[in-house]
């Protein structure tokens, strides 16, 4: 086992998705990681996730640039705002949204996850949930 650098060019979109949004993975076990899944996330601006948890994984996101507005909870019904320099935690099984408030910046984040892969889990909810504000 030996310390690796991974690049920009080098991180794969080979990684589960959500409509909204892009994940990149830049450590999984192809780097050999043992524990971790991190990656970088992108939100075009104005973009909404869908809904998705993340089964049993902790999840870390820390804000580059932009600012990201959580909803979280069963039907959303909460909502986090964080900033550059901001981490927010995700626990396991938590339901949630990400959101970019600006129709002019993007938003840039770093996510590591406890499991070497990265766990998405897609829900259906109702448009007019999905689409609240």
């Amino acid at each position: 086992m030996t310390v690796r650098v991974v690049g920009p060019h080098q991180f794969s979109p080979q990684t589960a998705q959500t409509p909204g949004m892009e994940r990149l993975t830049a450590i999984d076990e192809e780097t050999g990681s043992k524990n971790l899944w991190a990656g970088v996330v992108t939100l075009e601006p104005g973009a909404r996730s869908g809904a998705h948890h993340h089964g049993e994984c902790e999840s870390v996101i820390y804000v580059l640039s932009g600012r990201i507005r959580l909803r979280f909870g069963e039907k959303l019904e909460e909502t986090a705002e964080a900033g550059p320099g901001d981490f927010i935690f995700v626990p396991p099984n938590v339901v949630h949204q990400e959101i970019n408030v600006s129709d002019s910046e993007g938003i840039d984040s770093i996510v590591v996850r406890d499991s070497l892969e990265n766990i998405v889990i897609n829900v259906d909810l109702p448009d007019s949930v999905i689409d609240e504000s």
